[in-house]
């Protein structure tokens, strides 16, 4: 019998490594694939995705290069002249919000799935504890669902499952512990690649995870 495959979209982050053992958890034949985009992490968050990777034995990986972010501009996280947020979550979409990103890296996925005769994409967008971002929506992972099955091959069947998307940061420390995720291989900072600051809001929502959970962090941090 041929094992089902899923296309794991792995950042690196906490989210998408949950994600991903989640799916190994469910019996999937894991293919991963990794974005790199310019984003101002980007070297580090590629070592998290191979140390990850590396962990679990993956072999058939993705490393996809997609540098025309950078030439869009309009985030922090993608242009250099616009600073990271380091006072707190303000309401509305914040300026860390790449245009676009998880619609484009869902498109992308899903031609890789069509190659490797995949049925499931997982991705561990988050919607209740997120920063705002419009692209990590239930609604929005629905429609792309529509979407992306009516724009491929009659025979590909792609359900993108989301197993995280109801939860908060804290629920999803507490799961990941569970299923002995090495959350110390994982990287969130949006600002820093040696040392995580601890003031982006990445780094605010991941620390207040990790303290509402009654778990250590063991990642350092600056502050």
């Amino acid at each position: 019998m041929t094992k089902k495959r899923a296309i794991c979209i792995l950042s690196g982050g906490m989210d998408s490594t949950l994600s991903t053992y989640i799916a190994k958890n469910e019996n999937y034949d894991i293919i991963p694939v990794h974005f790199n985009y310019g984003q101002r992490t980007e070297k580090r968050e590629l070592k998290a995705f191979r140390d990850i990777c590396n962990e679990l034995k993956l072999e058939n990986i993705y490393e996809i290069d997609i540098p025309f972010f950078t030439q869009i501009g309009a985030s922090a996280l993608t242009d250099d002249t616009i600073d990271i947020p380091v006072d707190g979550i303000e309401p509305g979409v914040p300026i860390t919000y790449v245009p676009f990103r998880n619609g484009i890296f869902l498109s992308i996925a899903t031609a890789i799935a069509e190659k490797e005769k995949a049925s499931a994409l997982f991705m561990g967008v988050v919607e209740e504890d997120s920063s705002g971002y419009p692209d990590c929506t239930d609604d929005f992972i629905s429609k792309m669902s529509k979407s992306i099955n009516a724009g491929t091959k009659e025979e590909t069947k792609l359900e993108i499952i989301t197993p995280l998307v109801k939860l908060s940061k804290s629920q999803i420390v507490t799961k990941a512990t569970t299923l002995n995720v090495k959350l110390e291989l994982t990287w969130s900072c949006y600002k820093e690649s040696d040392i995580a600051c601890g003031v982006c809001d990445s780094c605010r929502l991941r620390l207040n995870g990790f303290e509402k959970a009654g778990i250590k962090d063991n990642i350092p941090y600056k502050v």
